[in-house]
């Protein structure tokens, strides 16, 4: 009963993050469901739910989706993805873990102290690459092109259809990879099919939220969201979690 109430939560909240700011769903559901959840269960209930999540909003906001943008990450996490995986199925989590908690705090402050990246083809590519690899290997794609169109000063509405278009994309060949090189099982069926009507309460209450949010608010929210993740991928990598 107590792990049903603490997955329910973490759902509830986690899409009302995805809905309201285009990101989160993942950067807060896979650390926490990794208590409750073996780590192939975790990424892949992330992955179902956050594609229901994606396909619920994108026709909604299609129209402010920066396509260009949209298809050099696409092409990056092709060459992402394969390597993803390869990390999750021989490589130490948590030594992954730790770099990429270590990283994620290091530019988070670069942004919080007004760091600026300037968008150009070669690093869009280089971003959807990191965010291919981080899908596949600890269902996470939100971190790396988070920090850079925060980076890169990029408006909210724009940010949050582009990451949701992206997400989409991502998400489905991620699913599709895991449960090809990985298998899956009925727990996380069962459980992802039990966690849908928080999901779409998420949905109701996030396009609420969004409306009210304003840019500020938006990149502050950000940086704690960040920082938060950063923290706990550090501690739960050297087992103090």
């Amino acid at each position: 009963m107590g792990n049903d109430i603490i997955f329910f939560s973490i759902i509830l909240t986690a899409s009302i993050l995805q809905t309201s700011t285009g990101f989160g769903f993942s950067i807060m559901a896979t650390p926490f469901l990794l208590l409750i959840f073996q780590p192939k269960e975790a990424v892949q209930i992330n992955l179902i739910l956050s594609l229901v999540i994606s396909i619920s909003l994108i026709w909604k906001i299609k129209s402010d989706v920066n396509v260009k943008l949209l298809k050099r990450f696409i092409m990056g996490s092709i060459v992402g993805v394969p390597f993803g995986i390869l990390i999750f199925m021989s490589i130490n989590l948590n030594a992954f873990k730790l770099i990429v908690s270590i990283l994620l705090l290091v530019l988070t402050m670069l942004l919080i102290f007004n760091f600026k990246v300037r968008s150009t083809n070669g690093r869009d590519l280089i971003v959807g690459g990191f965010s291919g690899l981080f899908t596949t290997s600890i269902g996470m794609p939100g971190p790396p092109i988070l920090l850079y169109l925060t980076g890169t000063d990029t408006e909210k509405g724009k940010l949050r259809a582009t990451t949701l278009a992206f997400y989409l994309f991502i998400y489905f060949i991620s699913l599709f990879t895991q449960i090809i090189f990985t298998g899956t099982d009925l727990v996380i069926w069962k459980s992802s099919l039990h966690a849908l009507p928080l999901v779409l309460l998420g949905l109701f209450a996030g396009q609420i939220i969004f409306k009210w949010i304003n840019q500020r608010i938006f990149k502050i929210f950000t940086y704690i969201l960040l920082s938060c993740t950063g923290f706990y991928l550090l501690l739960e990598s050297c087992n103090l979690l």
